[in-house]
């Protein structure tokens, strides 16, 4: 305790800011842990439906202090460190992922119970990432402004790692908090969302520095003016991109939207059948205005993921009605469970997206690569079920996941890539490049999770993404899916169309703009053209490329900083 009383003493002068940075860095014990849960929850107030994005220089300067004041810990303050930031990491994940205890809810017979466990353990797994991310950090801690690149690079290299290892589950990165408004978002076409949550962490933790004492930082303004230097540089860029970038449509090409906001208990109850097929006719057929013709009017119509309580394939009058409904010039493109063809997987399915043709015949079939587990499979599935466990969508087995990803053709419009429910949340995967090594994949991606996504490199249309919010009700979730959606489409330069059972079903430009869209809780239909892709973005060309050149410039820096002596921001002896 003597140290943090002489790092106290050798703070700033008492001003605001430097009274909040000594409380933080002098915290010990259950007073630490309350400012970094609480500054975590705060954290996701940048995230939709709030999207209060400024909160984030309120926040994020407080990791800084956190990770100062780790310095008097053992093992030169790297566990400390980690401790605040799994506390820091618990508290945004609550308050931003609280949500999937909704899933559990549908069926509170089953699964109430495990409803607080959910809640809890999901973000407690998550929270060990923001951990790694502190200790690693306070190993590179430099003195003064560059330990601000310190907390960028190792806090975005560990959210690239929440990404992908064991299946990945990058929901809510650190970067989202830097794509509103949209001429914000613009940069995810150069950077991609690893390198804006790089940008993210170093804009936003900036003003910490304003509390240095003129020892550690010379010039304690810099750093916060050049993290406003490129803050302006991304909303010019964006505002420029918006400005010379019109929406232009594909031509001949009429969208229809069919969104039934059916209840969970509908729409998986067999006995329901015919209430759910007379509901998805009605509406699709449905006329939007006076001059209006329902489904005639249009080429393409698109329901929702796993649109059926029942395997569509093996229910003709479902098929027949649905040929009744088509025009001759119009396809239907929807979710659908899919059996397999083999008896020895008789009691499992695959989660899939059908394009049929007007006479109901199957054009062609997509199966759902990247399953969610716990909710489509279960992690050592038979052990699990052994102990009377399941999944939430109570397919025995689990789902069986498809091979890879790829293009679906659809006649008479572009080629466009098919994504299931929290697929379009993996940034990179939402377009197939070319093939992983072999070697790479069977040795190392298996065992980490990596779903093998392959495909031919050739470059879609456009996006579509079927999902099925309805699990998680009125919350935040559908809005926090549909914004990460709609970074894809600024990613690759490549329109969203987006059918929601609940909502938000919508159709989004490439650059993000929103055509049309219908809220979430609500049952309807939305016409629109389709819009043109843009030319390959940067990211579309480089990958995380531009990431990981920030990652090796910064962490170059940092080095350089150390190797010159300033190895702590305070004095701890």
């Amino acid at each position: 305790m003597l140290s943090r009383y002489r790092i106290f003493e050798t703070c700033a002068p008492s001003v605001s800011l430097t009274r909040l940075a000594h409380t933080v860095v002098l915290a010990w014990g259950w007073q630490r842990i309350l400012i970094a849960l609480l500054a975590g929850a705060s954290s996701a107030l940048a995230l939709p439906p709030a999207n209060i994005w400024p909160v984030s220089f309120i926040t994020f300067p407080i990791m800084v202090w956190l990770i100062d004041g780790a310095a008097a810990g053992r093992l030169g303050g790297v566990l400390a460190a980690a401790g605040a930031g799994w506390w820091f990491g618990f508290g945004y994940f609550v308050a931003g992922l609280y949500w999937i205890g909704h899933a559990f809810l549908v069926d509170a017979k089953t699964f109430g119970w495990l409803l607080p466990i959910a809640v809890i353990a999901l973000p407690a797994a998550m929270a060990v990432y923001t951990a790694l991310g502190f200790a690693l950090a306070r190993t590179l801690w430099p003195r003064g402004a560059a330990r601000i690149l310190a907390l960028a690079a190792a806090l975005s290299l560990a959210e690239w790692l929440r990404g992908h290892l064991f299946t990945g589950f990058p929901w809510n990165v650190f970067g989202y908090a830097l794509i509103t408004p949209l001429w914000l978002a613009q940069s995810a076409a150069l950077f991609g969302i690893w390198g804006l949550t790089f940008l993210a962490v170093a804009i936003y933790a900036s003003p910490a520095v304003l509390a240095d004492e003129r020892a550690d930082t010379r010039r304690p303004w810099l750093a916060p003016a050049l993290a406003m230097a490129a803050l302006v540089a991304l909303a010019v860029f964006g505002a420029f991109r918006l400005v010379t970038t019109p929406t232009t449509y594909v031509s001949g090409v009429r969208l229809r939207i069919m969104q039934p906001n059916l209840q969970q208990d509908e729409k998986f109850n067999y006995s329901q059948k015919q209430e759910v097929m007379s509901r998805y006719l009605a509406l699709s057929d449905r006329p939007t205005s006076p001059q209006s013709s329902g489904v005639r009017d249009v080429t393409h119509l698109i329901w929702p993921e796993s649109a059926f309580p029942f395997f569509l394939t093996r229910e003709p009058d479902a098929l027949a009605q649905i040929a009744a409904l088509l025009q001759p010039a119009t396809v239907l493109i929807t979710g659908a469970v899919r059996p397999p063809e083999t008896a020895a997987a008789a009691m499992r399915a695959y989660n899939s997206i059908y394009v049929i043709d007007h006479d109901g015949s199957i054009v062609s079939v997509y199966d759902k690569v990247h399953l969610v587990p716990f909710g489509e499979y279960l992690p050592f599935q038979d052990l699990l079920e052994r102990l009377g466990l399941t999944q939430l969508t109570k397919v025995r087995g689990g789902f069986i996941s498809g091979d890879r990803r790829r293009n679906q053709r659809v006649p008479g419009a572009p080629d466009f890539l098919p994504l299931v429910c929290y697929e379009i949340i993996f940034p990179g995967d939402a377009v197939p490049r070319s093939e992983r090594p072999g070697w790479i994949y069977d040795h190392v991606g298996r065992y980490f999770g990596w779903p093998f996504v392959g495909g031919t490199g050739e470059r879609p249309g456009w996006l579509l993404n079927l999902t099925n919010d309805g699990w998680f009700g009125p919350s935040a979730g559908p809005y926090q899916h549909f914004q990460e959606a709609r970074v894809r489409a600024i990613e690759e330069g490549l329109p969203l169309v987006r059918a929601a059972n609940t909502g938000i079903s919508a159709v989004v430009d490439p650059v993000g703009r929103v055509i049309k869209s219908l809220p979430l809780g609500t049952a309807g239909v939305l016409d629109t053209a389709l819009p043109q892709p843009l030319a390959p973005t940067l990211y579309a060309r480089v990958g995380d490329g531009a990431f990981g050149v920030m990652l090796g410039a910064a962490l170059a820096l940092v080095l350089r900083s150390r190797a010159r002596g300033r190895s702590r921001p305070y004095r701890d002896t």
